[in-house]
């Protein structure tokens, strides 16, 4: 049978339910990091004859081509696209780092009349119960409250499994099909969703039973235009829910986002029942209310929710503790990509004893709350990358105390603080942008951080 193509004009998205089987479909966007790795083989696994294409060169997808090596009807353009590839494929499947409307093989594809659709959407159609499903989104705080969430509920439900994926962690399509333990209907799925994977999927039919907005500012603005098209991104979180379902939004986010059919519950204060948490940071505790409030919309007692996320130790390059020279704790918060996500981390320690690294690269935000909020709250300000000379600026602006140094790199960053910073100090790399100027992402932006600290600290 042939690809369901029952397409909302503008917006290639695929409603339930494909049969892939004899289909021809392109998985476009492979990375280096493989992003279309689970997906690709989801599809093979269904039937389908896939081509896989990229613009990087083989060499630099080595690690993920041979997660791929072995499968059957796959084949492989690297290197570059193919007009001709998108235009009589059945199917394609778009990266969600890939903008559909201004990328021409995707223009071509439509006017094909070819039917497109993301890993994402290709998952929630066909996850076995609604109910059972949490979508977080935000500008900041998603991944954590995504990963409490999911904490929680592996103590709460110790006989169902909790499945956490979407933008954090690796794909759950594989999942679906899986010979051992498949996803049952008596699970719970918690997905982070960002607002490049949200975008395509506002024309419907899916959103989750539960809904989480924890906050909202401006984002990505170098793919989406301007605040308000980022914020209609964020709507298909509750634009197709229905009664019955219920929205939790962090501060702000009422004024911002409608919640639709859901019920609405608005959380601007820390919750009661929380005592005590093993991340630092006035923020985590907002994170961790939001995250109570949530489980709270399926029946978690608010004083259980609080007493498991006492043990919740937090994320990889989210506030991660990595090592105490000499009493100087350092700190990766390499994850932190936006201002207010920087702002946030500067605020969960004691003014004028941090040392934070910021910068990186330009998406387009203005960057001079966060240097002046730095300037005020800071020891010292360390800039890198490719907006370092812009936060640098704006900080000697409006400088009340510590010192200013543009760094460049990493490198001499965490070197010159590591020889600054004092015992009972905080050396803090957060940047407050993207790392694609120097890193082929946040993660490695993180590791080469940890790696840094452990390598100068052992050496002094």
């Amino acid at each position: 049978m042939p690809v369901e193509r029952r397409k909302r004009r503008g917006t290639g998205l695929i409603l339930p339910a494909m049969d892939l089987a004899a289909q021809r479909v392109v998985v476009m966007g492979l990375g280096r990091f493989g992003g279309g790795i689970g997906v690709t083989r989801f599809c093979v696994r269904r039937g389908a004859d896939v081509l896989v294409t990229d613009t990087a060169p083989a060499e630099e997808l080595r690690d993920s081509l041979k997660q791929l090596e072995g499968l059957p009807s796959v084949e492989y353009r690297l290197g570059e696209h193919n007009v001709s590839d998108f235009t009589t494929a059945d199917l394609i499947v778009v990266n969600p780092a890939v903008d559909r409307r201004e990328n021409r093989f995707l223009r071509a594809a439509e006017a094909a009349g070819v039917a497109m659709t993301s890993e994402i959407e290709l998952l929630v159609a066909e996850l076995p119960n609604r109910l059972h499903t949490i979508g977080v989104t935000g500008t900041a705080g998603k991944s954590t409250v995504t990963a409490m969430i999911g904490h929680v509920l592996e103590r709460a439900h110790p006989d169902e499994r909790t499945h956490v994926g979407g933008n954090l962690g690796g794909s759950l399509l594989e999942r679906l099909d899986a010979r051992h333990r498949p996803i049952h209907r008596d699970d719970w799925v918690v997905l982070e969703l960002s607002s490049f994977m949200l975008e395509p999927m506002k024309a419907g039919p899916w959103s989750p039973h539960v809904a989480v907005v924890t906050n909202l500012s401006p984002n990505h603005l170098d793919r989406h235009g301007d605040f308000g098209s980022y914020v209609d991104a964020k709507q298909a979180i509750t634009a197709n829910q229905r009664d019955g379902d219920k929205a939790v939004f962090g501060p702000g986010v009422a004024e911002l986002m409608d919640a639709g059919a859901a019920r609405l519950i608005e959380v601007d204060h820390i919750s009661p029942f929380i005592k005590e948490l093993s991340v630092p940071g006035e923020h985590n505790r907002l994170n961790a209310s939001l995250a109570i409030a949530a489980l709270d919309m399926v029946g978690i007692d608010p004083r259980r929710s609080a007493e498991w996320l006492r043990g919740f130790r937090g994320l990889p390059h989210r506030l991660q503790l990595v090592a105490e020279p000499n009493g100087v704790r350092c700190f990766n918060d390499s994850k932190s990509t936006t201002p207010a996500s920087a702002m946030l981390a500067i605020d969960a320690f004691k003014p004028q004893a941090v040392h934070a690294i910021l910068g990186g690269y330009d998406k387009g935000s203005d960057l001079t709350e966060l240097a002046t909020h730095a300037a005020r709250r800071c020891r010292a300000i360390y800039t890198i990358g490719a907006t370092g000379d812009a936060i640098a600026d704006a900080a000697q602006r409006s400088l009340d105390h510590g010192r200013v140094e543009r760094c460049g790199d990493l490198e001499i960053a965490a070197a010159t603080a590591l020889k600054r910073a004092v015992s009972g100090e905080v050396i803090l790399l957060s940047p407050g942008c993207a790392s694609y100027d120097q890193f082929d992402n946040y993660e490695q932006r993180g590791e080469r951080f940890i790696k840094l600290i452990e390598s100068i600290a052992s050496s002094a």
